[in-house]
């Protein structure tokens, strides 16, 4: 299936994370121009050469996430860079730190929303004029399994996921009548570094990555193991494309627990 996707311009954060660079790969591999965020230069000159991209079809930027003037030279950057915008995937995100809400800080709470749901609603707020203006693109956050599914000693992040999703489906209702489809990814356990922080965060020293894997990935329905993040990119380039055109507002579960959602 052609997602006719050459040639757009993709924005994404995050790029040099694990999801974050599956997401870049699969544009690239899709023919689509990239640009993306990460934490350092450092960073995007390690990944640069492993991207297999064209001349000209990949950029990266150095941009902090939390800061919200960063955020909009990111966007103006990017577009000024590429001629427009197209599609626009925040991806960033932050695990926070597992604490029972007794013990739980503002100080916590702030960091993880600043990065979790205040630099998605930044990145949407400075992309959507050019697509408002166009008339047509895409928005797809990746969001989390954590937006429907509490944990204990997690509330921090589990609260900031609930919230971008909520997010997400109040912007798809103000952007969709303009021809913007926008949705969001929620993945269960990732193999990514970030699951690995997890892992420590919640079991500490007590269990190998493989005992931690194998207890964390029972509760979900697929295959007894953390997805891949290019599973994840393959969701986020489904719904860029102009074949999911008329869903909008729909968070997509990437390896999930049986149940009910809402």
């Amino acid at each position: 299936m052609d997602l006719k996707l050459k040639d757009k311009v993709v924005l994404v954060t995050g790029g040099t994370g694990g999801i974050g660079t599956a997401i870049v790969k699969g544009f690239i591999g899709e023919g689509a121009k990239v640009a993306f965020s990460s934490t350092s230069q450092e960073k995007i000159d390690a990944l640069m050469p492993t991207l297999g991209a064209e001349d000209g079809q990949v950029k990266g930027f150095v941009a902090d996430m939390t800061k919200e003037e960063e955020i909009k030279n990111f966007v103006e950057a990017a577009k000024a860079h590429f001629g427009t915008i197209d599609v626009v995937v925040p991806n960033a995100g932050y695990e926070g730190k597992t604490h029972p809400v007794q013990d739980m800080t503002l100080d916590l709470f702030e960091q993880t929303y600043m990065m979790n749901v205040f630099s998605v609603m930044l990145m949407m707020k400075y992309a959507a004029p050019t697509l408002i203006e166009k008339q047509s693109g895409a928005i797809i956050v990746i969001a989390s399994a954590a937006a429907y599914e509490p944990t204990a000693g997690n509330s921090a992040y589990v609260s900031s996921k609930y919230a971008v999703a909520g997010l997400t489906k109040c912007v798809a209702l103000e952007l969709g009548p303009m021809g913007i489809h926008v949705n969001y990814v929620c993945p269960g356990p990732v193999d990514t570094p970030m699951m690995l922080r997890i892992e420590k965060d919640f079991f500490g020293d007590t269990m190998t990555h493989e005992e931690a894997m194998a207890m964390i990935a029972s509760n979900y329905a697929m295959d007894k193991r953390y997805a891949k993040p290019e599973e994840v990119a393959n969701a986020v380039l489904y719904l860029a494309s102009e074949v999911s055109a008329h869903t909008a507002g729909m968070g997509m579960h990437v390896d999930s627990k049986v149940g009910p959602t809402s």
